[in-house]
């Protein structure tokens, strides 16, 4: 354990997101993926941030006085009771679809690390940081993504 690094334990496939995406996109990419966030990565690459399912529950939970989101479809229910009974109202699909963007709700806080750092000062960034994941990076690029389920199977290993 003493001589593992960032390198023999990260993920080397990055599953990243974009700033433009909307917060449906984002669930959407997450879910397919069976991953709860990702980085948040600029079209050359480039880390910008981090974005999790716990951003999109913060975001959708707030009151809407403090997201700043009108909802379109209140300036025409009004008119929409006078021409409809409400059974074909109800029968409408009147979902809001987000214009809340990656960029609106990601964390810019960036925890990363080389690819040489030991495991062991990996483990206590994530503890310190109370955070879920670390980015490896290589000329400010990321290279590898290290989750907390990484750092288990770790242990896993160094247990048998």
């Amino acid at each position: 354990m003493e001589k593992l690094t960032a390198n023999d334990i990260m993920t080397r496939e990055i599953l990243g997101a974009r700033a433009d995406w909307t917060i449906d996109r984002l669930a959407e990419f997450l879910v397919e993926n069976s991953i709860s966030g990702a980085p948040v990565l600029s079209e050359d690459g480039k880390l910008l941030g981090v974005v999790s399912l716990t951003d999109i529950v913060r975001h959708t939970t707030l009151p809407m006085k403090e997201r700043h989101v009108a909802h379109p479809h209140d300036y025409y229910l009004p008119d929409l009771r006078f021409q409809y009974a409400k059974e074909e109202i109800t029968s409408f699909d009147l979902r809001d679809e987000s214009t809340t963007a990656v960029s609106d709700i990601m964390t810019s806080m960036i925890f990363s690390v080389l690819e040489d750092t030991p495991v062991r000062e990996i483990a206590d960034l994530m503890i310190r940081g109370r955070i879920h994941r670390v980015f490896v990076t290589r000329n400010e690029q990321v290279v590898g993504i290290i989750s907390a389920l990484d750092m288990l199977k770790v242990i896993i290993e160094v247990c048998r």
